[in-house]
């Protein structure tokens, strides 16, 4: 059994992001781990798994803080307003998330904040429900004959943005040959399904991936020109990613129906 004792310092005043990585407790790297042993403070995410914060300490305090997509959140300021009081206090504080805290978690956000602040700030990395999901089915993100690169991309633009040019990106992908990766898509599927058909055949393999990496997941594999369709169809919502690309050729030839010989 590996020994878990910090030996990374996480002193007092001073706030860590962890990421808490896609569900899966195990997935939780060492370094995780530590620095939850060692939180006196810990402000967690909605989708974290509870079974994460059985690393805490027991006299921990923890402070829910949801934050789901499409879902009524915590306010982002108020986050960030406890963490530097808390900081102030000399506590040692945790701001554990869901993923990885700077793939779509607002990471980079706070720390700009806590560091204008004059907070000591650092960051654990967590696996990131993207790559969990497909890892999961067996399918890589990238491949020498299938994908040269891979796109991380959110479905879900921020309030007054425009938000993704969904038609740009799918003729780069078509002729770049990449994998898109999309997050917070389910409820607004229809319309990336329609940009993204500009640029992409409707042939194009797609993965929908739900609650990534805990037992409940739930996929389905289709086309591009069968996402909307296929998310009713099978009733998937949120939290889902949403992969497009060749690398799940392999995955969706075998979701066909065999063709019964005469």
């Amino acid at each position: 059994m590996p020994d878990t004792t910090p030996t990374h310092p996480f002193r007092p005043g001073t706030v860590t992001l962890v990421g808490a990585g896609p569900g899966d407790p195990e997935l939780l790297t060492l370094k995780a781990v530590r620095a939850i042993q060692s939180a006196t403070v810990l402000l967690v995410d909605d989708l974290v798994n509870d079974a994460v914060l059985a690393h805490a300490s027991p006299s921990a305090r923890v402070v829910h803080v949801g934050k789901r997509g499409g879902c009524k959140s915590t306010p982002q300021a108020f986050i960030e307003k406890l963490m530097v009081m808390a900081a102030r206090e000399g506590e040692v504080v945790v701001r554990l998330k869901g993923g990885d805290p700077f793939i779509f978690g607002r990471g980079g956000e706070e720390v700009e904040h806590l560091q204008a602040q004059g907070i000591a700030v650092q960051v654990v990395n967590g696996i990131t429900a993207g790559l969990a999901g497909l890892s999961s089915l067996g399918v890589p993100l990238t491949h020498r004959d299938h994908a040269h690169g891979v796109v991380f991309i959110t479905g879900h633009a921020k309030p007054g943005d425009a938000g993704t040019d969904w038609q740009a990106l799918a003729a780069t992908a078509h002729s770049a040959k990449l994998t898109l990766v999309i997050y917070m898509g389910v409820s607004h599927a229809s319309q990336i399904e329609q940009d993204l058909l500009t640029g992409l055949p409707a042939h194009t393999p797609l993965a929908i991936i739900q609650h990534a990496s805990l037992p409940q997941q739930r996929h389905a594999v289709t086309t591009l020109g069968q996402l909307s369709a296929t998310l009713q169809r099978e009733g998937l919502g949120s939290p889902s990613v949403i992969v497009v690309g060749d690398v799940l050729s392999g995955l969706a030839a075998l979701a066909q129906p065999a063709v019964r010989s005469a």
